[in-house]
């Protein structure tokens, strides 16, 4: 099927042959036939790098150009980001006075982001969605076409609920709007397809031949043939991926754990090393040096070292910017290999000639080492393959023995994918988005609850006389913590109100209340406990030299905590000690330690440090407005108290350094090295020359620090640093006084 054929307007055919792509894949074609273009709902279960995305952009673009407005839902940010740069280009796209308009919208879960409604397409992750939703934003019944990318994740523990619930909302808010799906190849689309009342495309057809084997003795062994593989090493993994190498490929790799993905990367790049040319290693070691800017840790050494060798690894624990320069590199070809773990293969946008599934086990922390659901596999095998790059792509699956061979190619080569099932019908996923219904109004009695929870995914594969009880314990629940009241008409309090929509868990809300009731004595390790303490809050694991440090840290700072389980009580002893570990790691980050500390001592990594303080902003700031909330029944000053440490949280830093580190392009480090040689307040800054300031953070920040300022320096050959008096006298005019004026 020709782009020149559909029923699109001319500017946007234009706008695809200028991009090279003249005609539809099979299964583009099979939903343009089954009306994607006239408004059927629509659910596409087809393999990775088969076109998903183009469709929805199709349908899309037919909707703006009749008025309508989009909104792109996924999964996680950097898809969101990735999305976004991708639907920019389409400003050129003449379908509508002004120019087509894109918008992204991934954090601030308190935000109604209004100004997102002058977009034509919204990117936002389903998180964000729902907080939208809870927020009550208007132009959220403006939308006439969404897209759910990534649908399968229904199937989730973690985002499986939110999805669902979001989905379910939309279509009762907006009954006429269409929906397009995107799913990888699952077990049961048919399901979801009915649910979601969309017609299904299903197919296996790829644009390159995937070629799925097992290496065994030597080969890797596909259905109807082998290919022989050189083994210079002992290391098989090793092997195969130099055979990729010599026939002009990349490889992705996917291990088990962080631990070995670095592992093998390291060991990996003193073969593939062997193997580089000049132009190659060049174009490395420009990586490397931004590699190195951009990180604090011995970790950043060890990445380093093994991009110089042509080869990396990829996981959470990585900051975004080692992330982004890792991916760069393999998308440019001058990084050769990255390994890295399952988690990341759905977020991955990185298709390689061929996938090596290194371990096909994964660790699980109640039933230790399994095997990967056969879905998992699909996603990870479909990577392999550049389209128009690559002739085929190979994943390839290791063996020790015969018997594990077979029982590959019947458990994941030859296997379906399994259904996914709906996880909202536990009482820790109902709770939040039963608190949510009622405050946004989608159910006023229980009945109506019913009614609403008859509409979800849950209650198409299941019957819903199953989750009755579940549903009263959760209002029981929002009752007994004075987030609802009423018996036959349900009301939400105000408590109940701002719990939803700060996007807390409805149990993170009455710990937090609850903690700062009890507490007299309000410090900062009690605040960080208490947020630590909440579901919303990732935890870290308790190792077996932690339990005498940090239990000797709670018996010296006991009347810190608002409360501490007896230790008769194990398992809630336990758990309250890797609650204090997480506080402990947050208040390292506020009081200034480096990454490198911090990330030896709690054994984590960048990225993850990150991540812990992105939650604790979030949960702090929560924790200051619930404060702010029931302050009459206080007798602390906790408002001002989390108010501050928000600030901390967000900027690492203490709090003398708050007035430094609002100032765009000044982090912590920077800041400390100012104020600890007398450049303490903006002031300071702009009473100082650049020679001064240019010895402590270097003449381009300097530059850019005085410009933040307010102050444009006039340089001269006698008096190179000082600012000149016209622009002092401008600033005495204009003098800024408050924090808001310098926060980023």
């Amino acid at each position: 099927m020709k782009i020149e054929s559909l029923d699109l307007p001319d500017e946007v055919i234009r706008f695809y042959l200028d991009s090279g792509i003249k005609e539809l894949y099979p299964p583009q074609a099979q939903t343009i036939e089954k009306g994607l273009l006239e408004g059927n709902n629509m659910l596409a279960a087809i393999p990775t790098a088969s076109g998903k995305t183009l469709l929805a952009e199709l349908a899309m673009l037919k909707a703006i150009a009749n008025g309508g407005k989009a909104l792109y839902i996924v999964p996680l940010r950097a898809l969101a980001t990735e999305k976004f740069e991708r639907f920019k280009s389409f400003s050129s796209i003449a379908i509508k006075n002004g120019g087509l308009k894109v918008g992204i919208s991934t954090g601030d879960f308190e935000s109604r982001d209004e100004w997102l409604g002058s977009n034509d397409i919204i990117v936002a992750t389903s998180e964000k969605t729902d907080s939208l939703l809870r927020n009550e934003t208007s132009w959220m019944q403006e939308i006439t076409t969404i897209v759910v990318d990534e649908v399968h994740l229904l199937d989730s523990v973690n985002r499986g609920p939110t999805l669902e619930v979001t989905l379910t909302k939309l279509m009762k808010l907006n009954p006429e709007c269409q929906i397009i799906a995107l799913s990888a190849t699952v077990g049961n689309a048919y399901e979801v397809a009915d649910w979601l009342k969309a017609k299904l495309v299903l197919s296996e057809w790829r644009p390159t031949d995937l070629h799925e084997g097992v290496y065994y003795g030597g080969n890797i062994n596909f259905r109807s043939s082998q290919k022989r593989i050189d083994a210079p090493t002992q290391d098989d993994a090793i092997n195969i991926l130099l055979d990729t190498l010599e026939d002009g490929g990349q490889c992705l790799v996917f291990e088990s754990s962080r631990k070995n993905c670095v592992a093998f990367a390291k060991r990996a790049g003193n073969k593939v090393s062997e193997l580089l040319d000049k132009p190659t290693r060049k174009s490395l070691n420009e990586i490397v040096e931004q590699i190195v800017e951009s990180g604090e840790t011995e970790a950043t050494n060890v990445l380093a070292q093994c991009v110089r060798n042509g080869t990396a690894f990829h996981h959470a624990g990585l900051n975004s910017a080692h992330r982004r320069l890792v991916e760069d590199g393999f998308r440019d070809n001058k990084i050769k290999m990255i390994c890295s773990t399952p988690t990341l293969a759905a977020g991955l946008n990185l298709p390689a000639r061929r996938v090596i599934i290194k371990s096909y086990r994964r660790y699980d922390p109640n039933y230790g080492m399994q095997p990967i659901p056969v879905l998992d596999y699909k996603q990870m095998a479909g990577r392999a393959g550049r389209p128009h790059l690559d002739p085929y792509g190979e994943s390839v699956l290791i063996a020790k023995s015969y018997d594990e061979m077979a029982g590959l190619f019947d458990n994941y080569i030859d296997a379906d994918a399994e259904d996914i099932w709906s996880k909202l019908g536990t009482e820790n996923a109902l709770r939040t988005h039963i608190l949510s219904t009622i405050v946004n109004g989608f159910a006023t009695t229980r009945d109506g609850l019913m009614e609403f929870i008859e509409a979800t995914f849950f209650a198409h594969q299941n019957d819903t006389w199953g989750i009755v009880e579940v549903v009263d314990e959760c209002l029981e629940f929002l009752r007994d913590n004075k987030m609802l009241e009423g018996e036959k008409t349900l009301l939400p309090t105000a408590l109940g109100r701002l719990v939803s929509t700060l996007y807390i868990d409805p149990l993170s809300g009455a710990y937090i209340v609850d903690g700062l009731k009890k507490a007299d004595n309000i410090t900062d390790l009690t605040l960080l406990h208490l947020i630590c303490k909440t579901p919303d809050m990732r935890q870290l694991y308790m190792r077996s030299n932690d339990y005498e440090i940090i239990n000797d840290f709670v018996m010296s700072h006991s009347d810190e905590f608002a409360e501490i389980p007896p230790r008769s009580r194990e398992i809630d002893y336990e758990w309250f000690l890797g609650e204090v570990k997480t506080a402990l790691l947050i208040l390292d980050w506020i009081n200034e330690k480096s990454l490198e500390q911090i990330t030896k001592k709690f054994n984590v990594g960048e990225g993850d440090v990150h991540a812990f303080s992105d939650i604790a902003v979030w949960l702090m700031h929560s924790t200051s407005r619930l404060a702010g909330l029931i302050s009459p029944e206080l007798s602390n000053d906790a408002v001002s108290k989390a108010v501050v440490l928000e600030k901390r949280i967000h900027y690492g830093a203490s709090p003398e350094l708050i007035e430094l580190v609002s100032i765009r392009g000044i982090g912590r480090v920077r800041a400390r090295k100012l104020y600890d040689n007398g450049l303490k307040t903006v002031a300071d800054i702009r009473n100082s020359n650049l020679d001064t300031v240019s010895t402590l953070i270097g003449q381009k920040t300097a530059a850019k620090l005085f410009s933040e300022v307010g102050i444009h320096l006039k340089l001269s050959s006698d008096d190179s640093g000082k600012v000149s008096s016209k622009a002092m006298s401008s600033l005495m005019e204009n003098e800024q006084m408050t924090f808001s004026d310098f926060e980023k």
